[in-house]
């Protein structure tokens, strides 16, 4: 992020009525105008978290991030470029039911619409632009989609200064705090449940993600570094068990198995193998890749990747 610019994050909240596809939009009170739920980034929190929270306030509506659908970008009056990121978001039958929305001095009121009537109503152009990229991947086929989380352990004490078994080196003090700072960007994407490699550097990374959602930790050996480097891990059959599962998930592993883990997630899903694979697997510590894949068809190929550093 640079200091000129003004960072914002919002999403397409959407959902099925009838059998028929409705995207949610404002009404703000204070520009008259109608537009997509956003709002500027708080201090210490990623943009994820930011689209979570904002969604929320303006709409009421507690939702979980899906695929990516844009950045807009536009000069604002005062000369500063805001840059405003966007993503899928559907709000379930449960979310709707439970939302908190009332008319209040920055939203006036929300209103479901077809995405044609959207398109017709929206007051910004780059509203616009955004919602076509929505539209793109509801013509694709590829909503909804669920995520696969792969994370890269946080920071551990260095083996020098360890004198017991790898597999056993702790979080560093600032690993400690980089496990406690994803928790946010990762409940922003809804996740349900953690696998970890056995590792203590891997486990102490999920352990906080994990007791956010009221989950245990799940060991996997098939993800260790250990049995990568004896030539027996298998993340093969974790990724197939995921993929089968279409459920929200974080794999907690280690630098030298991300690559296996993306090039099991790709041959899982059907999709071509690409140069994004080398990127989405080359994490420093504790930051992490969203693998969005979609929830009716799997096997028709990774709808977007896209991968989060660590803010400490």
């Amino acid at each position: 992020m640079t200091e000129t610019a003004v960072y914002a994050a919002g999403g397409v909240v959407w959902r099925v009525v009838e059998g028929k596809l409705r995207v949610l939009l404002i009404h703000r009170t204070k520009y008259r105008d109608l537009t997509l739920p956003k709002g500027k980034v708080d201090p210490g929190e990623t943009l994820a978290e930011t689209a979570v929270r904002e969604i929320r306030e303006e709409t009421g509506i507690r939702v979980a991030l899906g695929v990516p659908v844009g950045v807009s970008r536009y000069r604002m009056p005062n000369g500063r470029t805001k840059i405003v990121h966007y993503w899928a978001a559907e709000a379930t039958d449960a979310a709707v039911r439970t939302s908190s929305f009332v008319p209040n001095k920055e939203v006036a009121a929300i209103e479901w619409m077809s995405l044609k009537k959207a398109r017709k109503h929206l007051s910004y152009p780059v509203d616009i632009e955004i919602l076509e990229e929505f539209s793109r991947i509801v013509d694709e086929g590829a909503l909804p989609t669920f995520p696969i989380v792969v994370l890269r352990h946080a920071k551990a004490r260095s083996r020098d200064d360890w004198d017991g078994s790898d597999s056993a080196r702790p979080l560093s003090t600032r690993g400690r705090r980089q496990a406690q700072a994803i928790v946010g960007p990762l409940l922003a994407f809804g996740v349900r449940r953690v696998i970890s490699s056995p590792a203590e550097r891997c486990v102490r990374t999920a352990t906080p993600i994990a007791q956010a959602i009221g989950q245990r930790v799940q060991f996997s050996e098939s993800i260790s570094q250990d049995a990568w480097e004896e030539g027996r891990a298998d993340a093969r059959a974790i990724i197939g068990q995921r993929v089968r599962s279409r459920k929200p998930v974080v794999l907690a592993s280690h630098g030298p198995v991300l690559p296996d883990i993306l090039h099991e997630l790709a041959l899982a899903t059907g999709t071509m193998s690409g140069s994004y694979l080398g990127s989405a697997s080359a994490l420093q510590p504790a930051a992490f890749s969203v693998v969005h894949v979609p929830v009716e068809h799997p096997g028709a190929g990774i709808v977007a990747i896209e991968t989060h550093e660590p803010q400490v």
